[in-house]
């Protein structure tokens, strides 16, 4: 049913052509409809002038314009504040209505909601959509009709729900082909995308890294790692092995949808060709929907910890604080998995999961920093920073958000370095002055024979640091620095 004569689609972090529940939307209710996306100087001005993630977005963009100039579209890019470019492109192209899909994020619902004013305004209207997630806000509740605040129980709830309403329905993909005669047409030499110059940016090393971009990126990605998912539950704790899927920028950015991902996993699960690993796999998208269902609740969480009494400890400060950081920033710690881990995000924007729980955790409990130091540092580095994922993550490893680990278990750098590193070939690749080091003593330098060390050319405090931190000795003091929330962990263990 046709409700509107003109609308307005605008792209945010859903930057595809198809199963997108807002460009369906207005498809659908449209005679004609205009698609737009505003690099948005609100976030683009804070950030520095050579950003992976701008130049991915800038090359998703051109594929983007391609395909809704194939649809019968195009797309208008524009550089500006998006609060107020938004409303006043609607009046400049005469439109009834702006589509758009949900952002869970505080700043982005504040924006919407200006937005939304300034177009009821001019007797317009803004209309949003599900789209980024499986199950959003209040759609998973606990039978008290309450949100969770433990995954496991989140889980159970989030599968029972979608089995009940049944994956067709749940996960079926948004129709956009159907209605491409409702495009209008935006030639590419009226409406040409700003380059990354224009907008002020520089190119980065995004094509060095091979990083595809797009949604044949994503395809690629997911084509790729459905021939390896049935092992992913096996691989995905090591860092040297090609076990993750490699798509969270994708996802993050929206050139694949959470949907299709949903759909692969089950897909597998059913045919049994996915194995034990498919459904792992599942489990991190539901963990993705679960962290963006507690930053929708309890927004308090962009600053402070989940669990209020956390906000008491007394972290590291001063010149001695920002001294062990700014090591840790370096991937200067003596500790070679957590070195080589910031080695691969400062070089690459990337880093595996397995060491995102074993950075923070150093960062939080070896060196007694601030989890919000590091959450702030992994969001101008990681190519795929998601606050809602970034803050659950950092607030899991500092035991202050929902569900999180136990004040009391304390990752050993060391252990885990010999655990998921073997035999060192990760920690090789990023810091090759280590190369030569046998696999015992590559995670632990400091303790290898003063022989092996001169003849693997490997000089403490010379080319690698001496260990910042005695482990042992920094989990005692975090045991004390966590005793003023003591009876609460305890509680909830």
């Amino acid at each position: 049913m046709l409700r509107f004569e003109k609308t307005l689609v605008w792209f945010r972090r859903d930057l595809r052509s198809v199963d997108h529940a807002a460009l369906h939307h207005a498809l659908a209710q449209s005679r004609q409809v205009y698609c737009v996306f505003i690099f948005d100087r609100a976030i683009l001005d804070a950030l520095p002038r050579a950003d992976r993630r701008v130049e991915f977005i800038h090359a998703s963009l051109l594929e983007l314009a391609q395909a809704l100039r194939a649809l019968g579209g195009g797309l208008i890019v524009q550089h500006a504040w998006a609060e107020t470019a938004i409303p006043e492109l609607a009046i400049e192209l005469g439109v009834d209505a702006v589509f758009a899909n949900h952002d869970y994020e505080p700043q982005a619902i504040t924006r919407d909601a200006h937005v939304a004013a300034a177009l009821q305004a001019a007797g317009r209207s803004l209309h949003t959509f599900k789209d980024q997630v499986v199950f959003e806000k209040n759609e998973v509740l606990t039978q008290a009709e309450k949100p969770f605040s433990v995954f496991t129980p989140y889980k159970n709830a989030w599968l029972k729900k979608l089995y009940a309403e049944s994956n067709e329905a749940t996960l079926r993909p948004y129709e956009i082909d159907a209605y491409a005669d409702r495009f209008v047409n935006l030639p590419e030499s009226k409406f040409p995308i700003p380059s990354l110059t224009d907008l002020g940016f520089e190119k980065t090393n995004l094509p060095d890294l091979n990083i595809p971009t797009g949604m044949q990126g994503a395809q690629d990605l997911l084509d790729a790692f459905a021939d390896r998912m049935q092992r992913y539950d096996q691989t995905r704790d090591f860092p040297a092995l090609k076990g993750p899927s490699y798509l969270s920028v994708h996802v993050r950015f929206g050139t694949v949808s959470i949907r299709a991902l949903a759909r692969r996993a089950l897909d597998a699960m059913r045919t049994g060709t996915g194995g034990n690993g498919a459904a792992v796999w599942l489990s991190e998208l539901v963990w993705r929907d679960f962290y963006f269902m507690i930053l929708f609740q309890h927004p308090h969480v962009v600053d402070h910890a989940f669990k209020a009494d956390y906000d008491a400890i007394t972290w590291e400060s001063g010149d001695h604080a920002r001294r062990l950081f700014q090591a840790w920033c370096d991937g200067q710690t003596g500790y070679p998995l957590v070195d080589a881990a910031m080695a691969q995000l400062n070089q690459t924007g990337y880093m595996h999961n397995r060491l995102r729980m074993v950075t923070a955790s150093f960062l939080i409990k070896d060196l007694g920093i601030d989890w919000r130091w590091g959450e702030h540092y992994f969001a101008e580095k990681l190519n795929d920073f998601d606050l809602a994922a970034n803050n659950g993550g950092w607030q899991w490893a500092s035991s202050s958000g929902c569900d999180a680990q136990p004040y009391f278990r304390i990752f050993n750098p060391i252990t885990q370095s010999e655990k998921f590193d073997q035999q060192g070939k990760f920690i090789r690749r990023y810091l090759p002055q280590l190369a030569k080091l046998s696999d015992r003593h590559i995670h632990a330098p400091w303790c290898a024979p003063a022989l092996e060390l001169r003849m693997a050319g490997v000089e403490i405090g010379n080319n690698y640091p001496g260990p910042l931190v005695q482990h042992d000795e920094a989990r005692a003091r975090t045991l004390q620095r966590y005793a003023v929330v003591k009876k609460v962990a305890t509680h909830i263990e």
